[in-house]
């Protein structure tokens, strides 16, 4: 298993557990010379808050641990393709990289459809104008979060 199969699969687990509490399917973690400085799940519906994004939330909790708003030498990783407040969080925080594991798609069959967004506001993943490096490692497991979700009786939708 590679090191970023390894952060990806601990980002999905945080999603899982984010479903069974009662976020959103939705984790990340973003690490830095191979150490976990902050993590998170969707807290959207919890807090009430539209921009606790798990990747948000993430980027948040490793500021607070380093004590700097930059994460200079750091990736994130998450369950599913970063929306673009996600990705321009990340930029914000001036972090390496962002690698995923579900897609856009599996997001919007799971009713977490953010395509008039990406059209909107991000350019293509693939695009040289992006100053980080962005990934889509495609995971065993990267649908496990959204049959939680769906298996929930009781969700949120948003």
């Amino acid at each position: 298993m590679t090191d970023e199969q390894k952060w990806l699969d601990h980002a999905i687990d945080l999603a899982i557990a984010n479903v069974a509490s009662g976020g959103g399917p939705f984790g990340a973690v973003v690490v830095r010379d191979g150490v976990v400085i902050g993590e998170g799940g969707n807290r959207v519906t919890v807090d009430l808050d539209p921009t606790a994004h798990a990747e948000v939330v993430a980027l948040r909790n490793a500021c607070r641990e380093v004590g700097d708003f930059a994460l200079t030498g750091a990736t994130v990783y998450a369950s599913c393709e970063p929306c673009p407040l996600c990705l321009s969080a990340s930029l914000w925080a001036r972090v390496d990289a962002v690698v995923h594991a579900a897609d856009r798609h599996a997001a919007a069959g799971a009713g977490f459809d953010d395509a008039v967004f990406h059209g909107l506001l991000d350019p293509a993943p693939e695009s040289e104008a992006w100053p980080m490096r962005r990934a889509h490692v495609p995971a065993a497991r990267s649908e496990e979060p959204f049959d939680a979700w769906r298996a929930l009786p009781h969700r949120t939708e948003y």
